[in-house]
């Protein structure tokens, strides 16, 4: 029930973004989690609204009962009259003259009529009187949603949080699921020894510089200059020359201020605001090794619903690692940054504490090892992935795509062959249809690929140039 609740107030906030265009409020962007929250107050008004009608149609049908009672008083007294006088009339002895059958034929009629009318009237107070104990014994629901299904609701708002890597109340309303019609179909899979070996093989042959931090970009006509720092000693500071640039900075890195890495110049306004306007979310786990598993292994996953609406992304999802004594706790939306200033000693005793509230106190073990991350706080990421944020919109993503050259050229203007592009942009922040996803990131890269070398080495499936026929004297 609670689930297709919260379908339904999807669908109800999409109807408002996109039917209604319901996007702004006093000139802000509205976010996803103030629709939410917007339909669920209209959803209980609604409710109090109905509990009024209810109240209010039960004293309409007791006012009914009332007014029946009293008219059967009024009918009972003309009954107890009515039959006195027939009483009366019937008494005088035969043969009476015509007039005094008449009295008596009358007293009868209306004698009859009043008992009809009597026994009509008492059969509409016992149908109002059943009608209103039905009302009383069935009442519409007090509240919109118990505690119990707001806590579930909250689990499934958690789970969104946890896809988007944000707190609903920075998702963009209009434009948060724009890549929805471009997701992978198929099933979820777990890499089998990591995902590091994607990575480890894509970039075999390659010269990678371990401990070489990159601190400034300077571009030019002419070509890039890349300033780096040696992270493990002072003054290793070395610098790279270059055709091209391909930065793969993560989008919490170019958000930071003070920057971590400068451009010179700096990169223009409309790659800036891009870079301000979308968002970087946070996702963090807690990675339990234990002696033996104690779960059940059939399930790859089981929820733990929170208790209050602040801490329902704490510790909501239990992933269970294929065939390893290995559970991934998922910790997103406003917990995943309140989780990063609680050591770690604290957050693994929180999360047994769960796993002992649903297997038992004793079927739980102490884990052999733990791993915590904190990823908003990592230097080299600030953040998981990225996210479209209200006042965002996915033509974010197209805008962070886009080449930068020396000279200031409007976005999308054809290139100049005396101002090529010389810095190039690739990541999951950068791909507007596979945004947040590690293909998405792998697809910009063969994007940015494909364009530097049509750049400096021509597309290979251009139409070759015909020299036009000289013509004769």
């Amino acid at each position: 029930m609670v689930e297709r609740e919260f379908n339904r107030l999807l669908e109800a906030t999409s109807f408002l973004s996109h039917q209604m265009d319901f996007n702004y409020m006093q000139t802000k962007p509205v976010s996803l989690g103030q629709a939410l929250e917007l339909v669920i107050k209209l959803q209980e008004k609604q409710v109090k609204e109905q509990k009024c009608r209810h109240v209010r149609k039960i004293i309409e049908m007791q006012e009914d009962m009332k007014s029946f009672q009293n008219k059967l008083i009024g009918l009972k007294d003309s009954i107890l009259m009515l039959q006195k006088q027939y009483k009366e009339a019937n008494e005088v002895k035969t043969p009476r003259d015509v007039t005094s059958e008449f009295v008596v034929k009358a007293k009868q009629r209306d004698l009859q009529q009043a008992v009809k009318d009597y026994e009509e009237l008492k059969d509409k107070l016992k149908d109002l009187e059943g009608k209103v104990t039905e009302l009383e014994n069935n009442p519409p629901s007090d509240v919109y949603l118990s505690s119990r299904d707001r806590q579930i609701l909250d689990w499934h708002f958690a789970n969104l949080e946890f896809a988007n890597a944000t707190p609903l109340s920075t998702l963009s309303l209009k434009h948060w699921d724009q890549d929805d019609d471009f997701e992978f179909s198929g099933h979820h899979l777990t890499v089998r020894n990591g995902y590091s070996c994607v990575p480890v093989a894509l970039s075999e042959g390659l010269d990678i510089k371990l401990y070489t931090a990159v601190r400034q970009i300077r571009y030019s006509h002419s070509g890039v200059e890349v300033v780096t720092a040696n992270t493990k000693s002072q003054g290793g500071n070395y610098t790279y020359k270059a055709d091209a640039v391909l930065v793969t900075l993560p989008l919490g890195v170019l958000k930071q201020s003070p920057p971590a890495v400068t451009f010179v110049p700096p990169l223009p306004d409309w790659k800036m605001a891009a870079i301000q306007r979308l968002g970087f979310g946070n996702l963090n786990k807690v990675v339990l090794c234990f002696d033996r598993i104690f779960w059940d292994q059939t399930v790859n996953l089981f929820g733990h619903v929170g208790s209050t609406t602040a801490s329902r992304g704490e510790l909501f999802l239990f992933w269970n690692l294929y065939r390893a004594p290995v559970l991934i706790a998922l910790v997103a939306g406003e917990a995943a940054q309140i989780m990063e200033n609680v050591s770690d000693d604290v957050i693994v005793g929180r999360t047994l504490a769960v796993l002992k509230g649903i297997f038992g106190n004793n079927a739980v073990p102490q884990p052999k090892e733990t791993v915590v991350t904190r990823w908003r706080a990592d230097p080299w990421s600030r953040g998981s992935y990225s996210y479209v944020a209200a006042g965002s919109s996915g033509n974010d993503y197209d805008l962070l795509a886009i080449p930068v050259t020396p000279a200031p050229v409007v976005p999308g203007a054809m290139p100049q062959p005396n101002n090529l592009p010389r810095v190039f942009f690739a990541g999951e922040h950068t791909i507007r249809n596979y945004p947040a996803t590690v293909h998405g990131a792998l697809l910009s890269g063969l994007r940015e690929a494909g364009r530097i070398a049509d750049q400096f080495l021509g597309p290979p499936y251009a139409v070759p140039r015909q020299t036009p026929p000289v013509a004769h004297q």
